[in-house]
């Protein structure tokens, strides 16, 4: 009996134990997946090639794709996108509705002082005067003195223009574009306005999408360095963005990318 009693007692044992054993690993796997940070990316619709709704209805481009890469690269995080108006990327960003921007972002004082730039830029942004194809009295911004030039108003363009035209006696005049992405060029096609500044790669999408023909003339008036924003508080995460960007450069991605979306590879200066 007393024997008997014993193997019922190594029974009730051994099944405690490996019941514990079974709550151990149900619960470092539930601490595994909890660890894994999710970051809330705020990007747009309408920029053409950079992020942008295709015609299959996905969210796709540049600066999309790169994220999704980068993606791939940290497996600590998992990055979700928010789209939005480009308008209101910063005010999202600095009241904490998201975490990071993706959209051809360049650094100004002004941004700086309340955002944090990653250190890695991913591209380079050409910017020149573009004008209707049919328009051959344009071809700097000096030619644009008495005429009208329309850009994003919270754009890099727009904060360049502003300081030329301080410098040279406010001559140009500058408005901002609407809602929508068409409206810069619904200005052009209209005559309301003269010019834009755009990258060669905007144009040449907007030139195969609608039958408004734009062009791009003279020399380069800005080429930007671009990089993805976070908020000040957020260095841990920037430095790891950083390092996933220093290793899709090296192997290739980010040029195989720039030159699918954007034609040719802008993640060197050119």
């Amino acid at each position: 009996m007393k024997k008997y009693w014993l193997f019922l007692l190594s029974i009730v044992v051994a099944v405690s134990v490996s019941g514990c054993g079974t709550n151990v690993s149900s619960s470092a796997g539930k601490k595994k997946e909890k660890d894994v940070q999710t970051i809330v990316v705020g990007t747009g619709t309408q920029f053409p090639n950079i992020c942008f709704i295709d015609d299959k209805g996905k969210l796709t481009g540049y600066d999309v794709e790169v994220v999704r890469a980068i993606d791939k690269e940290l497996k600590d995080y998992k990055f979700e996108f928010k789209t939005m108006e480009f308008s209101n990327l910063l005010l999202s960003l600095e009241s904490n509705k998201i975490d990071m921007i993706a959209h051809n972002m360049a650094q100004n004082a002004e941004r700086k002082k309340k955002f944090l730039f990653n250190d890695e830029t991913y591209n380079y942004s050409p910017l020149y005067v573009t004008v209707p194809k049919n328009r051959n009295d344009i071809h700097s911004l000096k030619d644009l003195e008495g005429k009208k030039m329309i850009v994003g108003a919270t754009s890099n363009a727009a904060v360049y223009l502003d300081k030329y035209n301080q410098k040279h006696g406010n001559k140009i005049d500058v408005v901002y574009a609407g809602q929508g992405a068409d409206d810069a060029t619904t200005q052009l096609k209209t005559g309301r306005a003269d010019a834009t500044l755009a990258t060669p790669f905007s144009i040449d999408f907007s030139n195969q999408a609608l039958k408004f023909q734009q062009k791009t003339v003279g020399d380069i008036v800005i080429n930007s360095k671009v990089y993805f924003m976070f908020n000040k508080k957020d260095e841990k995460l920037k430095s790891e963005v950083d390092q996933a960007i220093k290793k899709l450069k090296k192997d290739g991605t980010l040029k195989k990318l720039s030159t699918k979306w954007l034609g040719e590879d802008y993640t060197v200066q050119n």
